[in-house]
């Protein structure tokens, strides 16, 4: 009986730590934590409708998008990915820059990630998304993430106007106090 304990409890630590993941570290999450809910995704509609209402008359479209709009609207489309460039998003827009924390998951490795960057307006009246900095704590950066942030911040943006985008020409996007605000005109 005790020649059979041994290896079947070896056996069994061995399967538990291939069920489990290690967390190897990386940054931590700013201590005010973004909630996440539905609402919150599906009021970033009702603020273009409101916005484009409002703009009807004069031409001029302002929509602002809180950390807790984006926090939510992120975490919903990184939901419905079959392979998440990451998972629990933390969005905060503070000192004009977006500041993404979330967590990566390589293999049995799991890691905290940053991601600061600067959004501006192109050329063609489109967001223009720059990587400040990452830190993805032990593990190698993703190849391809600036084009899938770029990605990301791109579908938010047509997504969340719609029809109205292509008839709208960003002018300019602020960042401050957790509020990013779009400010554009009607083409």
């Amino acid at each position: 009986m005790k020649k059979i304990a041994l290896p079947f409890f070896l056996l069994m630590l061995m399967l538990a730590s291939l069920a489990c993941t290690i967390f190897v570290g990386g940054p931590d999450y700013p201590s005010q934590a973004i909630p996440v809910s539905n609402d919150a995704a599906q009021s970033i509609q009702d603020a273009v409708k409101q916005a484009v209402a409002a703009g009807a008359s004069t031409g001029v479209i302002t929509l602002q998008i809180n950390e807790t709009q984006l926090t939510s609207y992120l975490a919903y489309k990184l939901d419905a990915q079959v392979n998440p460039l990451m998972t629990d998003p933390q969005v905060y827009l503070r000192d004009g820059q977006m500041q993404l924390f979330g967590k990566v998951q390589r293999g049995w490795f799991t890691a905290n990630v940053s991601i600061i960057t600067s959004v501006s307006v192109d050329e063609n009246g489109k967001p223009k998304i720059d990587v400040i900095s990452t830190d993805f704590g032990p593990l190698p950066a993703p190849a391809g993430l600036n084009d899938a942030i770029s990605t990301i911040v791109s579908e938010a943006y047509t997504g969340s106007l719609g029809p109205v985008a292509t008839g709208f020409r960003l002018d300019s996007i602020n960042i401050a106090n957790g509020v990013m605000t779009l400010t554009g005109r009607v083409k």
